[in-house]
């Protein structure tokens, strides 16, 4: 089991294809998918948002340098956000309504002292990047010797980590990118937008 984590939780993207409002702020089941992410992580240390905000009282807010600089600067930017760090980082992209479950799944993980991190695999079995727990001395290792400043695919930053990927239900990988995803969702639960 998993238990002693930070969080950084990735809401700065465009979200362009999905339309108004921003991913963060868009509603799936009642809830803006940012509530979802932030409820997610709740049993974190500390979390940090990158993206524009707002965000609640004691969760810290910070922004990639330059803005929409992809996700691994918004990994950057969220772990130089600590002061100091807990063992474990959760990763998470705001647009994943099953979020709750599937942080549930990656802190139950027992994963052993040779392993740098735990991913949820998707329906193709694909490791999610952004559904993950990483060891944090690894993560920040592997954002220190990234090399070329223009790496930005989470894939290439992470797949050097020994991963163990974690088989789970299907939806909970599943992200709200286009207006289809968002009805895709919609029906899930329960026609509730």
């Amino acid at each position: 089991m998993i238990d002693d984590v930070d969080a950084v939780v990735l809401a700065g993207g465009r979200g362009s294809r999905l339309g108004a409002p921003s991913k963060p702020d868009f509603v799936v089941g009642g809830r803006r998918l940012l509530d979802v992410a932030l409820s997610a992580v709740a049993s974190a240390r500390r979390t940090v948002v990158v993206g524009p905000g707002p965000v609640p009282r004691g969760v810290l807010l910070t922004r990639e340098d330059p803005p929409y600089g992809g996700p691994v600067e918004a990994v950057a930017a969220g772990l130089a956000a600590l002061d100091r760090h807990a063992p474990w980082t959760l990763l998470l992209a705001c647009d994943l309504p099953g979020a709750e479950a599937g942080v549930e799944r990656l802190l139950a993980a027992d994963p052993g002292p040779d392993v740098d991190g735990v991913c949820l695999r998707d329906g193709d079995g694909r490791l999610q990047w952004l559904l993950g727990c990483y060891r944090t001395d690894a993560l920040v290792a592997r954002l220190a010797d990234r090399g070329d400043p223009a790496l930005t695919a989470m894939y290439r930053l992470l797949e050097p980590l020994r991963l163990v990927g974690l088989e789970a239900a299907a939806d909970l990988t599943h992200d709200v990118d286009t207006p289809d995803d968002a009805e895709d969702w919609v029906r899930r639960l329960g026609g509730h937008r």
